[in-house]
């Protein structure tokens, strides 16, 4: 399957807005777990694969397999000799994400009361 691109139609979005077809990455299962892995250095396959199943339950690897594969296509993850890691726009979306990661727990405690 090919990774979502801006410019052509993507889940939410029939213009396939860069932001939408962000999000249509993002949002495939354990995109974001792998970003959020990563961010915190270099992981060979099965240490990632451990660090995702601790965080959230158990990934296949062939669905981790898949995700690497969506996220070295899109320019957010790379192989490494130390296994993988985030690029440099990798590391700038983790930066811009983290954020989003602060005022989600605050939007949760708002939601529950």
């Amino acid at each position: 399957m090919a990774i979502p691109k801006p410019g052509k139609p993507v889940r939410g979005s029939l213009s396939g807005a860069p932001i939408m077809a962000l999000f249509d990455l993002l949002g495939r299962r354990w995109a974001m777990g792998i970003v959020w892995s990563l961010s915190e250095g270099p992981a060979t396959f099965r240490a990632l694969q451990s660090y995702c199943e601790h965080k959230s339950g158990t990934i296949s690897p062939s669905i981790l397999n898949s995700r690497i594969k969506d996220l070295q296509q899109a320019k957010i993850v790379e192989r490494t000799l130390d296994g993988y890691q985030l690029t440099a726009l990798g590391h700038e979306l983790f930066a811009r994400l983290e954020p989003l990661g602060d005022w989600s727990l605050k939007w949760g405690k708002e939601i529950e009361e």
